[in-house]
């Protein structure tokens, strides 16, 4: 059985001259049928009389089918050589069905011919005039009419090839601005993941080292610090590693297509981490994960983690809650400060919070973060499962 697939795959890898090439031949092949000369099937204008095929005929056949295999590769070269055979058919009077050429020449130059178009539709408006009047004189004098309605016949496909030429600029311009979109989309997310990584881990080192600097006469806190500060450049570490590994065009592959996303359950230890660093964290997670969540679950640790920190910057010491909420269909994330702690710099551009807004209305949810009641700073993610993202 024929492998359709197969057949197309290997016609679309030969050069596109081959496949033009039989076009070129089956005209050829019409035009050599003696049955269709001189019986009023072939191309003519003026009221030349039809004379009988001869040598010439055969050069103005082979010089009107033989070029449309060069019609999309050089198509002012076919333009130029189906011309030449085309007025070589009228003037002698033969009169071929290779003159249906002329069209489709016409027709490829105005899609595919790229410098001197202007030039080139001029010179052949000219080249016709000239061998419109040849034809008049030589001819019993058919109305001028004729001519120009001829003349029309060849702009109109010259038209339909410009019309052909301005829909696939169209479609390579859009598609290139697809990829463009997709490529910035994608430099967005990554500098994202970048953010919460690298922001979260490089905040919790420094107040952690900071601390460090007055337990030098408690050896054990020290340690225990230390060696806090320690699992946390790990695990910043393992997350730069997993983001470049999503870079790899292999990823998903080498590991059997492990998942690595980190799910809502890590957020306790994300709350751990945050407890050494010194802020006091009180974790509640109520209901049952759903079975398929999508890419809520990232979103909603990455709420967690972005809260977090920016409570370890700008408010450190606060007492901190954190609410997670399963339901069937969403995930609720509450974060909020008390305000008690210390104001450690400035609160920066927000940059954390509006990408967490971004990340939240992809998956068609709610996401608000503003000053608390009781003076602090809390933050809320209504977040749709089973979206992917």
């Amino acid at each position: 059985m024929i492998d359709r697939r197969g057949v197309t795959r290997l016609w679309h890898r030969l050069d596109v001259t081959m496949r033009d090439l039989p076009l070129g031949i089956l005209l050829l092949v019409v035009s050599s049928v003696p049955a269709l000369h001189g019986s009023g099937n072939g191309t003519q204008i003026g009221d030349l009389p039809t004379r009988p095929a001869d040598a010439l005929a055969g050069v103005a056949v082979v010089l009107q089918c033989l070029p449309l295999a060069v019609r999309r590769r050089w198509p002012l070269v076919c333009l130029t050589l189906v011309s030449c055979g085309f007025a070589l058919d009228q003037v002698r009077g033969y009169h071929l069905v290779a003159g249906t050429a002329l069209p489709l020449a016409l027709l490829s130059a105005g899609a595919y011919l790229k410098r001197y178009r202007r030039p080139t539709a001029v010179s052949l408006s000219v080249a016709f005039a000239v061998l419109a009047v040849v034809l008049h004189q030589r001819g019993p004098g058919e109305p001028a009419s004729e001519f120009v309605t001829f003349y029309l016949v060849l702009a109109l496909a010259w038209g339909v090839g410009a019309w052909l030429r301005s829909v696939r600029a169209a479609e390579v311009e859009r598609r290139s601005r697809v990829a463009e979109d997709a490529r910035t989309a994608e430099r967005t997310r990554i500098a994202a993941e970048l953010h919460d990584v690298v922001t979260h881990h490089v905040t919790a080192m420094v107040v952690q080292c900071e601390a460090a600097r007055y337990l030098t006469d408690a050896p054990d806190r020290l340690d225990e610090t230390l060696i806090a500060v320690s699992d946390t450049g790990r695990r910043a570490i393992t997350d730069l590693r997993h983001l470049l590994d999503l870079l790899n065009p292999d990823h998903g592959t080498r590991n059997g297509g492990e998942d690595r996303t980190p799910p809502v359950g890590r957020v306790l230890t994300l709350v751990e981490r945050t407890r050494l660093a010194g802020q006091p964290v009180e974790f509640t997670e109520e209901g049952t994960p759903a079975a398929s969540t999508g890419s809520a679950d990232l979103v909603a640790y990455r709420v967690v983690q972005e809260t977090l920190t920016n409570a370890l910057k700008h408010d450190h010491g606060s007492r901190t809650t954190v609410l997670v909420r399963h339901h069937e269909t969403e995930i609720t994330v509450e974060v909020a400060t008390d305000g008690s702690g210390s104001q450690a710099g400035s609160a920066g551009g927000g940059r954390g919070l509006e990408g967490l807004r971004e990340r939240v209305d992809v998956l068609g949810g709610d996401f608000s973060a503003g000053p608390g009641a009781d003076g602090g700073f809390l933050v809320r993610a209504r977040i749709p499962a089973g979206n992917a993202a």
